[in-house]
């Protein structure tokens, strides 16, 4: 009776079991699915904030690799502290040929020409003095000034041999009277006749670093001090249009362009005036301004100013043929450089072929008078012949 029993009631508990197996297995499939869509839900957002961080970095190296590249363009043209301030020296050359040296009397001084660099007047001079040859080099400035001055440094005097050049550097001189910087003692004398004279000639040469310069300036024809502080934002504006480097120093990533001033180390504030002035289309350029202003032109990558200083070269200046070629190799002048070959070329040209003709010239000479020579005798043998004739007759 007591198993019926048993069996009656599990017969009637196995559906509600089922049931239940049921229901729990809904539950958990329901909490599965609960789970997964908050797994989902989280991974959905952790993608996006993966696309979002990949965004920002883009973003982020977009702006680094944008920033580096002014930092380039700008660290190619500009020095924006005391650490490299070569970019802003101005250099140049000079050279003489001094004749008859041999004959250069004690304690007189020999003189190359004048020769207009940077708003002041350069030469050489060469004395013999005690045995020794001196060398050195005289300035001054162009315009008339009461105060005036150059610095420069590690200029250099050489002195061309037959086989080997003498160089000596300065380590720094200051101009600010008409006196010359040099070597009293440059080189013996009798070492200067037996080994760097070519048919009595000497040939020498300067190299001149100017670091700074003190009233040689001109008169100005434009303002562009503390009286124009009204339109500075729109004199700051045209800069940057006129110039890359201008653009990103004024207006880029640097702390410069947060600053109320922007101070350019090393810069010539008279050819940086000159410079302003070209830009606002004033008749700035001439020969004693021309070379600063391209110094700057081409510093600072302003394409409207180098080609007003290539024209100016080309059809005004009076600057000698070899200091515009010097002037179109340094500042990349293509068309006054290929002017400047052609012509030098064709003067050469001129010399060499004058040459050919006054050798020819003179051959022609010879032969003439040899004809004439010959004439001459034939005449006085006939005029013989003929009187010993008579004489025989008579």
């Amino acid at each position: 009776m007591a198993t019926n029993e048993e069996d009656n009631m599990r017969t009637r508990t196995e559906p509600d079991l089922v049931l239940e197996f049921q229901k729990m297995r809904s539950e958990l499939i329901e909490e599965m699915k609960k789970n997964q869509a908050e797994v989902l839900h989280k991974l959905y957002k952790t993608e996006d904030k993966i696309e979002d961080i990949k965004k920002d970095n883009k973003k982020n190296l977009d702006e680094i690799s944008n920033r580096l590249k002014s930092i380039e363009a700008l660290s190619s043209k500009i020095s924006l502290s005391d650490e490299h301030p070569k970019k802003s020296e101005k250099t140049f050359k000079l050279n003489h040929v001094f004749s008859n040296v041999k004959d250069f009397q004690e304690d007189v001084r020999n003189f190359s020409e004048w020769e207009n660099h940077f708003n002041a007047n350069w030469r050489i001079s060469m004395v013999r003095h005690s045995n020794h040859l001196g060398f050195y080099i005289f300035c001054e400035p162009i315009a008339p000034s009461d105060k005036w001055s150059i610095r420069t440094k590690n200029n250099e005097y050489k002195v061309c041999g037959k086989n080997q050049d003498i160089v000596f550097r300065s380590s720094e001189n200051f101009y600010q009277e008409k006196l010359g910087y040099g070597f009293p003692r440059f080189q013996e004398w009798e070492d200067i006749k037996e080994w760097f004279l070519a048919n009595g000639n000497l040939t020498v040469e300067a190299k001149i670093t100017i670091i700074e310069t003190v009233g040689l300036e001109k008169k100005r024809l434009r303002k562009f001090d503390e009286s124009q502080k009204d339109i500075s934002d729109v004199i700051l504006v045209f800069l940057a249009s006129q110039s890359d480097v201008f653009k990103a120093l004024l207006f880029g990533n640097f702390k410069e362009s947060k600053q109320s001033e922007v101070k350019l180390n090393g810069i010539d504030p008279d050819d940086f005036h000159y410079f302003l002035e070209v830009l606002y289309g004033e008749s700035a350029i001439d020969d004693t301004t021309v070379e600063g202003v391209a110094l700057l032109a081409d510093m600072y990558d302003v394409p409207n100013a180098i080609r007003k200083c290539e024209e100016f070269l080309l059809e005004k200046s009076k600057k000698t043929l070899e200091k515009k070629l010097e002037l179109a190799t340094c500042y990349h002048l293509r068309k006054l450089e290929e002017k400047c070959t052609i012509e030098i070329t064709a003067i050469e040209n001129v010399q060499s072929g004058g040459s050919k003709d006054d050798d020819h010239q003179t051959k022609f000479d010879f032969i003439k008078v040899l004809i004439d020579f010959l004439f001459i005798c034939l005449f006085v043998i006939v005029v013989a012949i003929g009187l010993s004739i008579i004489l025989i007759v008579l």
